[in-house]
């Protein structure tokens, strides 16, 4: 039985998970907030993307993933074209510039993670993965697995 005193699982887990953000975002510097960041990782990574996706990606309103990309294109990081798919529809691809502020940004995200992790053993770093990877909800069988 847990001590009341103890931090709950989703406490230990939440607080993970904001310190983690925290050594992330302090690698960004002043110039990129950590959701700008994470939109032009959706960007760079599915390359050329519509605002609907991204705010699919981001979890927020698709106006707010319009502001978003303002700021973004407004800094020559992304640039909007018709989709070639849907002349209704615009995709946000990222510039050369964003291209590079990008690879910063991935560089500073595992520097961090290897900066926060490095104190678990190989043994607790691959449990620690197989128990996040079961706790997923992006993992089809999630769900199934934890009985919810």
């Amino acid at each position: 039985m847990r001590d009341a005193d103890e931090p709950s699982l989703d406490e230990l887990l939440m607080g993970a998970a904001r310190a983690l953000r925290r050594r992330w975002a302090a690698g960004l510097g002043p110039d990129l907030s950590p959701h700008d960041a994470r939109a032009l990782r959706v960007i760079g990574h599915h390359g050329p993307t519509r605002l609907g996706v991204i705010a699919d990606r981001l979890r927020i309103a698709p106006r707010s993933a319009t502001d978003v990309i303002d700021r973004l294109e407004s800094r020559g990081l992304v640039t909007r074209s018709p989709d070639p798919d849907d002349r209704r529809a615009m995709t946000v691809t990222l510039t050369e510039v964003g291209e590079s502020v990008l690879a910063e940004v991935d560089a500073a995200r595992r520097a961090g993670a290897e900066d926060f992790f490095g104190g678990l053993s190989e043994h607790e770093g691959a449990s620690l993965a197989t128990i996040l990877t079961r706790l997923d909800p992006r993992e089809p069988s999630a769900s199934s697995r934890t009985g919810r």
